[in-house]
């Protein structure tokens, strides 16, 4: 037993909350004095219990209702495509490493030979990654030295983080920070020297280890939780420790495979993305902290993450603060301040809060007071967090209004029209086109996500009265954009076109008109005469192809 944790064997019935046995920290003298006492009978008060659940259960009714989040659509679709025969990096392109897309391949290859749609199918694989992540948990919490308020709180709030995401449930980022809960949990047994189930221990590392993947900067949070193992435990024995090993293992055979299997992502999509991409969207590096909710998570952040990693704190909340750190830096680096950006934030420094909190309270109330008030510690956890998160998030709102919102109606409208059909967006946003085209099951033909590179190109206008670049004049990447979009809408005309009115670039001369910049290509032109107006919605026109 670890040195912080002295004066944890104070062993407390705890039936209130279904905890067999719990350790409160008590200093020697009071656990001398318990050790003699017999145990303490506490009145059942089992319903509170389901009380602490409520929030996780409304969050789980949440993610269950539409809409689905419009990245994890968007990521979808892309593999849908890819399974059904066009090529990662070259038909289909995008700047994020092809993990996501890999794993994507499974709720696609679902929907492909069961009954269940696309939406469906990934809310399946979503949710079933979601409960187990909390039976890692379960499993890690068995047999923990843990005091009553700290055993009914982990066991309310734990559950609750993993789902606490709602509208942006099945982001990369929603993904990296919930698998971070059980892997702080796998690094406070391996900074104390308990042991672990093999099968366990490998489990987590691996889960882990593809969740830090999904993007680069994720890193960031094993480094910071690794560099406390090998503080804690010392040069030899962390180097000992299997775990990390395995994680880099799978990270070095992962960043291998990309050259060998997906040749155009480091030859092409990364020079394009540099070049294009990165300076799109984003209130910069400075900015970004002062924005409302990178701001308010940062607040947040500052408050949690001293007190859990004071010196008696424990490894848990040491793990767990450490891993908020490194979401911060996560969303800091990408300086846009979205909310599936900050969200890990968010949830890691509950989880913190949570576990330094109530270990706290274990420690400085009384045995039975902390036993008889540990149910109600975790209603009051469970409601705060989740309050929390309803204040400044997008659930229940987005749920509860999504048929009334621009998605819910593009839903509707794309239904009625396109359902089923081949569609060409144009459009530089992700939200409402996804997941309105899912839902649809209309299949988009445009080989980016949005006109993202059209939108890169033209951050600076063209010299002259023109607002479109000739030919002649356009870089690679938006001579390529435009020469391609035009041959696969001349060579397989889409059912339907779908453009926005608002293409987000500056206006050259001109409002920067999409049909009428696609049009300067012949291909296009020739096509477009084939297309009539369907309707307009909220910036957005319809065409339809005439039969």
């Amino acid at each position: 037993m670890n040195g912080d944790e002295g004066g944890r064997e104070n062993a407390v019935t705890a039936a209130s909350f279904g905890v067999r046995e719990t350790a409160g920290m008590r200093d020697n003298a009071s656990m001398h004095e318990s050790a003699a006492a017999p145990p303490l009978a506490l009145p059942e008060r089992r319903w509170l219990r389901w009380v602490a659940a409520v929030p996780a259960l409304f969050f789980v009714a949440m993610v269950l209702k539409p809409p689905l989040n419009h990245d994890a659509a968007a990521v979808l679709d892309f593999s849908q495509r890819w399974l059904a025969g066009a090529r990662l990096y070259v038909d289909l392109i995008d700047v994020n490493p092809p993990l996501i897309f890999i794993l994507n391949l499974i709720p696609a290859w679902i929907a492909k030979h069961t009954p269940l749609g696309a939406p469906q199918a990934l809310l399946l694989c979503l949710l079933a990654h979601a409960a187990m992540l909390w039976r890692m948990t379960v499993a890690l919490r068995r047999g923990r030295a843990e005091g009553p308020v700290e055993a009914a709180v982990l066991t309310a709030a734990f559950p609750l983080l993993i789902v606490l995401a709602g509208s942006d449930f099945g982001q990369r980022e929603v993904l990296m920070a919930i698998t971070a809960i059980p892997y702080a949990l796998l690094a406070e047994r391996r900074i104390e020297g308990e042991s672990v189930p093999w099968r366990l221990a490998l489990g987590v590392a691996v889960a882990a280890a593809l969740a830090f993947a999904l993007k680069p900067h994720f890193l960031a949070v094993p480094a910071l939780v690794e560099a406390l193992v090998l503080l804690r435990r010392g040069r030899a024995r962390a180097l000992r420790d299997p775990v990390p090993w395995v994680m880099a293992v799978i990270w070095v055979l992962y960043l291998a495979s990309i050259p060998v299997f997906f040749p155009d992502y480091f030859g092409h999509v990364v020079p394009l993305g540099w070049e294009v991409y990165a300076n799109i969207h984003g209130a910069g590096p400075l900015t970004v902290l002062v924005t409302d909710l990178m701001g308010s998570a940062t607040l947040l952040m500052l408050l949690v993450v001293p007190f859990a990693l004071r010196r008696g704190a424990g490894p848990l909340p040491q793990a767990l603060a450490l891993a908020c750190l490194g979401a911060f830096l996560s969303a800091w680096v990408q300086h846009k301040g979205w909310t599936y950006h900050v969200l890990p934030i968010t949830i890691l420094a509950f989880a913190a809060a949570a576990v330094a909190l109530s270990r706290w309270t274990d420690a400085t109330l009384p045995a039975e007071r902390a036993a008889a008030a540990a149910p109600v510690f975790a209603v009051v956890a469970a409601f705060g967090i989740g309050g929390y998160a309803i204040r400044g998030g997008e659930a229940p709102w987005r749920q509860l209004w999504f048929k009334a919102e621009q998605t819910g109606r593009m839903t509707e409208w794309l239904r009625r029209e396109a359902f089923g059909g081949s569609i060409l967006v144009l459009s530089p946003e992700i939200l409402p086109v996804y997941p309105s085209v899912t839902y649809a099951e209309a299949r988009p033909t445009l080989r980016t996500m949005s006109i993202w590179p059209l939108q890169g190109a033209y951050r600076t206008c063209p010299p002259g009265a023109a607002p479109y670049r000739t030919p002649a004049q356009m870089s690679a990447a938006e001579f390529t954009f435009w020469h391609r979009t035009a041959e696969d809408f001349a060579r397989a005309p889409p059912r339907a076109v779908l453009v926005t009115n608002f293409a987000h670039i500056p206006a050259c001369g001109d409002r920067f008109d999409l049909v009428a910049y696609f049009s300067t290509h012949p291909l296009f032109a020739r096509n477009w005469t084939r297309y009539r107006p369907a309707g307009e919605m909220e910036g957005y026109r319809l065409f339809l192809r005439m039969r």
